[in-house]
Order: structure tokens, then sequence, then C-alpha cells
């Protein structure tokens, strides 16, 4: 399935790495979102499970081991973008999962240039996507206790 300019939305995942206080931020290195930063994450793959793929994209994009903290959803964000021609250009509906480390030390991997643990008062001090620096604004509060 092609990711731009598709036929139809294309299921995702968004891993939310929570661990003392600080959220593991990653800086895309493909589009949409390409030099932003983020959280890791991507597409669920055929006959894929979304919990897996949350799994599996956290610890390729990280280098951490991780775990689902709550076994479900935090929130399902819709990520559309429009062109400039105002043709639809990307179309994810994301499943944001929040996740704990078990070992490790962030390290980019994947389609991701950078890692990096952020304390909770600086993350939106960083040239953050649209859809993630909305999810962050709506959920803060939350991710403290965590």
């Amino acid at each position: 399935m092609r990711r731009e300019y598709p036929t139809q939305p294309i299921v995702g995942v968004g891993a939310v790495i929570v661990d003392e206080g600080k959220l593991l931020l990653v800086k895309r290195g493909v589009e949409p979102g390409k030099g932003k930063w983020s959280i890791p994450g991507g597409a669920v793959e055929l006959g894929e499970k979304v919990r897996d793929a949350v799994v599996r994209e956290a610890e390729e994009e990280s280098g951490l081991k991780v775990e689902i903290v709550i076994d479900r959803p935090l929130d399902t964000v819709d990520n559309i973008m429009m062109d400039e021609n105002k043709r639809l250009q990307y179309h994810y509906v994301l499943l944001q999962f929040l996740i704990r480390p078990k070992s490790g030390t962030p390290k980019s991997g994947g389609d991701v240039l950078d890692a990096k643990w952020v304390s909770l008062d600086k993350v939106e001090t960083y040239d953050l996507t649209t859809s993630f620096r909305s999810f962050f604004k709506r959920h803060r509060n939350e991710l403290e206790g965590f």
C-alpha cells in the first residue's frame, strides 16, 4: 500500500514511552514530518496485531526493550495532510499506546535520526509534528503520573 497519496487510510501505532518523568522523543527521518520530533511508531503490517506492532516499532526505532503499560490505546489520532494542491497526501489513523522501557539505552534505529529522553516540561520546546503536539497537549497531565 502506498503511504503517500493512499487510496485508503493507513493504520499506525505510536509508542508513548515514559520513564521517571521523561518522554522518549525521536527525530523523524522520513515524511511525513521529516526532521521533526515525535514518538516512535509506524504502520501496522498486514496480519499484525496493533499491540505487537507498537512494541516492534518502539524497539526498532528506540533501541529499548519495552512493554505495554495499559492494554488499550490512550488516544486515537487522525493524521490527515493535504499537499499544496489540496490533494490528500497522507492519511493515518494512529493508535497511541502507553509504553514503559524494560531495558536498554535509547539509540536511533529504523527510520529515525535521533532518540532521546526529554523531561515532560521541556517536550513542547521541541519542533514537534503537528499531530504529536496536539496529542501531548491533551495528555500531558496523564503522563506525569507514569
